[in-house]
């Protein structure tokens, strides 16, 4: 199992190999806080249990939450997050309601991601902001993770020996939004601009021993920077 300390840990090792370099958590949370301004609303799209949002509520008090799994938000962490249930597709909140909406880990598990950026583009205040963080379906980790996908049996198995989740928070990934080509025309088709799409590299994210960490840390060296295991994109209305 890769627990998050010794992924932590390895992530040190690799940022002294690589100075600069940044996991694309940190690059997601630096793009929200630079579009972030006091008294602003937020929403969080995939919500879960938690995560980016418990780090902005200082900075900002209205906050809101929205996920499909009713037993995530059961178990919220912050109560200073608003939170309710409800589908990407269909958001229930009026038009134009929010300059800023995040999504971590939320586009590889949508059927219909035209529909889902139609009704943020919906969402958001004119010149408004959607910044997301997702897998890199052309990476090669990304693809092993969709065999094992498509193996529902094998997911289960794997999953919880692997990365210490429950088969509970396991949910179907469709990855119909994850190349920056399709990504670029998602974008065109539902009325908003691609500002920035960053590639970003981590050998740390399936390192399950030392040997594989310097497997992974070779062959990210080979592989050309677009095909880093994670996007971090921003798009605009």
């Amino acid at each position: 199992m890769l627990p998050l300390n010794r992924q932590n840990q390895l992530r040190e090792r690799y940022r002294q190999l690589c100075p600069g370099w940044q996991p694309s958590g940190e690059v997601y949370e630096a793009a929200v806080r630079q579009r972030m301004r006091a008294g602003m609303r937020v929403l969080d799209i995939g919500c879960g249990r938690g995560g980016l949002p418990e780090k902005l509520t200082n900075q900002i008090s209205g906050i809101f939450g929205i996920d499909a799994h009713w037993r995530s938000l059961s178990n919220y962490r912050d109560a200073r997050v608003r939170v309710c249930a409800g589908q990407a597709e269909c958001l229930p909140f009026p038009a134009g309601a929010f300059p800023l909406i995040t999504a971590a880990w939320l586009l590889e598990h949508i059927h219909t991601p035209l529909s889902t950026l139609r009704e943020i583009r919906r969402m958001l205040t004119p010149g408004g902001h959607f910044i997301f963080l997702t897998p890199n379906g052309l990476n090669p980790i990304t693809l092993a993770n969709r065999l094992s996908g498509s193996l529902p049996a094998l997911q289960r198995t794997l999953v919880p020996r692997l990365y210490g989740r429950s088969p509970a928070d396991t949910f179907p990934a469709h990855y119909r939004a994850n190349t920056p080509r399709k990504l670029r025309q998602l974008a065109r088709e539902s009325g908003l601009q691609l500002l920035s799409l960053e590639a970003v590299r981590d050998p740390t994210y399936a390192a399950f021993s030392e040997i594989l960490f310097r497997a992974l840390i070779a062959l990210d060296d080979l592989l050309p920077g677009g095909l880093g295991v994670h996007l971090v994109g921003v798009l605009q209305r």
